[in-house]
């Protein structure tokens, strides 16, 4: 198998739309203008450098946004154009809501298991259901359709339909799974959670959990894994109310190395143990403690949001936003991770301010799908890196993506109508069919 790291192209509507609680860059940049193709270029250039380093990449489409079928849904009607006009003059909340760019974290899109572990042999793909946020949730019926039309081939792929709605079975996608390895071992899904819908545990206090344990027994059992080789910690509640929303803001692992804070899950000195039994010698991990990497600067410069990539020649490197670099507790944690004895050899910081500002980094940016070279070659729509791609797209986002994105752009309708008219040209260069709203 190889991995490939799947990267959501940050759509024409990238904005700041301050939606998430919980998220701190999110409310603390809401109502700032945003510049879209910047956005979309940073985007391509952390890809480019992902696959110069030898790491498979590929890439996802933007969403359609403001996303017409959910105005229509609550009961606005007319043309495109005076559905986004009417739900601007009388529920601009909904307008806003329903133009969120955060679709681009494809960390967020689904949850995957390679078909090394399935019971039956295939890549086995869940998109998110998203429930706990509602500028969250539209994402998962797009998702689904794009899902399908890349992973078409029923011999090697199973694409689920999203888990059900409400609140039991909330699902954040892989920002909450972790896959672990080593040689002579099974490898080990780490499917985490912050909250039950049936059990009475403690949760956070002052932010919500997303994630339900009720969702993460179910995509083990949809993916079929062997139970043995699947873990269900709780995320740390003290984590999630200091904003680690998301398990992959103070944890991240590769193959046979896991980083984490110890705010990242309940009795993480437990779960370590667990992980060594299963796992074996080769295991290793590093913990940064809250006096080492407080755990306000580990969420603000997203140490533990990045990449950990295997390269070509058997060591790991790190790829984590310039945030890091620039606070001073996070570059000191990430030069210890490479000082120790681990596979880690080299980090590298990158600049993905204009995610990094509405609440993502590089790890929020990308769905890491492990295939074969038969899944490879399955796969027909053209979504894999290559220089040519590369400026394919590049020249596509200068064509099509505005400078700046104020807050009250999102009322304008030609907003729209750009965004409609770049996305039905990207999926014919993409060649993917078509898999939007307004392309039926």
């Amino acid at each position: 198998m190889r991995e490939y790291n799947f990267d959501g192209l940050i759509g024409p509507t990238h904005n700041y739309a301050g939606l998430s609680p919980g998220n701190l860059a999110s409310q603390t940049h809401g109502g700032q203008s945003s510049q879209p193709r910047e956005a979309a270029l940073q985007g391509l250039e952390k890809m480019r450098f992902v696959a110069e380093l030898g790491v498979g990449q590929a890439v996802l489409p933007p969403q359609p946004r403001p996303s017409l079928r959910t105005l229509r849904t609550l009961g606005f009607t007319g043309t495109d154009e005076e559905v986004i006009t009417r739900a601007a003059r009388d529920a601009e909340h909904l307008l806003r809501l329903t133009s969120s760019a955060s679709a681009m974290w494809t960390a967020n899109a689904a949850t995957v298991a390679p078909s090394a572990d399935t019971a039956d042999g295939r890549v086995h793909l869940t998109p998110a259901n998203l429930t706990q946020m509602f500028h969250r949730a539209i994402e998962a019926d797009t998702t689904h359709a794009v899902l399908r039309a890349i992973f078409a081939d029923p011999k090697h792929f199973q694409v689920h339909a999203p888990l059900p709605g409400a609140a039991h079975f909330a699902d954040e996608g892989a920002a909450n799974h972790t896959r672990l390895e080593t040689r002579g071992h099974k490898a080990v899904h780490l499917l985490a959670w912050g909250r039950s819908a049936w059990q009475d545990v403690k949760g956070p206090q002052r932010f919500p959990a997303r994630q339900t344990l009720e969702a993460s027994e179910a995509l083990a059992r949809l993916h079929q894994l062997d139970p043995g080789q699947v873990v269900l910690p709780q995320q740390h509640p003290d984590g999630i109310d200091a904003g680690a929303f998301h398990t992959d803001v103070l944890a991240v692992g590769n193959e046979r190395f896991l980083m984490l804070h110890a705010l990242a899950f309940v009795d993480h000195p437990a779960l370590l143990q667990t992980l060594r039994q299963k796992l074996g010698a080769d295991f290793r991990s590093v913990v940064a403690t809250n006096d080492e990497l407080p755990v306000k600067d580990a969420v603000k410069a997203y140490p533990f949001n990045s990449q950990v990539l295997s390269l070509p020649d058997g060591t790991m490197a790190i790829v984590a936003p310039i945030e890091s670099r620039e606070t001073p507790h996070a570059r000191a944690f990430l030069e210890r991770v490479v000082a120790e004895d681990n596979p880690v050899k080299a980090v590298h910081y990158l600049d993905v301010r204009q995610s990094m500002n509405n609440g993502g980094g590089p790890a929020c940016l990308r769905q890491r799908i492990s295939l074969t070279d038969a899944e490879r070659a399955a796969i027909t729509a053209d979504v894999f890196y290559s220089p040519a791609l590369h400026e394919t797209l590049a020249a596509w986002v200068r064509r099509h993506y505005r400078d700046v994105l104020r807050p009250d752009d999102v009322r304008d309708p030609l907003l729209a109508r750009e965004t409609m008219t770049a996305l039905d040209e990207l999926t014919r260069l993409l060649k993917l069919g078509s898999v939007y709203d307004f392309q039926q």
